[in-house]
């Protein structure tokens, strides 16, 4: 059941889509957000006044940084290697970073149009330390839905 109109969700769970495989495993994401340029129109208004009027402009494309758990999964790896090494047609992807409600419910989808890694990141190698390594993959991404 979705959540009422007045309630928030929380955000601790979270998922990555792509290709039909969800990863459920993503402890973070960052970066997720969609902008548009802005176009200022300088005019003067029939009293002779100077005005500026901001008009919406193209859509920018935008980068989602999305971080998990090092696992033995070599997704990420292999999407970056797809990229690396020019084969955009698999490497460019439509996906989506999916919230779930406190019953595991999908209750918003950010789709992500023609989205490709931009990098990826290994936590930091230290003898002695006892965190939990992780990756973070960088994706840049044409443009942005919300469902």
């Amino acid at each position: 059941m979705p959540l009422p109109d007045l309630d928030s969700s929380v955000g601790h769970s979270f998922g990555l889509e792509f290709d039909s495989v969800v990863i459920k495993q993503i402890t973070e994401v960052s970066g997720l957000k969609m902008e548009q340029d802005v176009i200022e129109l300088k005019q003067n208004t029939a009293d002779g006044k100077y005005a500026i009027k901001k008009l919406p402009g193209r859509p920018k494309a935008g980068e989602v940084t999305v971080s998990r758990g090092l696992t033995e999964d070599n997704s990420f790896e292999q999407w970056v290697k797809d990229s690396r090494f020019g084969r955009m047609s698999d490497a460019r992807r439509n996906g989506a970073i999916i919230v779930y409600d406190y019953e595991g419910i999908a209750i918003k989808r950010y789709k992500l149009i023609n989205a490709w890694p931009k990098s990826l990141e290994i936590g930091t190698l230290k003898a002695g330390d006892t965190s939990v390594l992780t990756e973070k993959l960088a994706i840049t991404y044409e443009s942005m839905e919300v469902d």
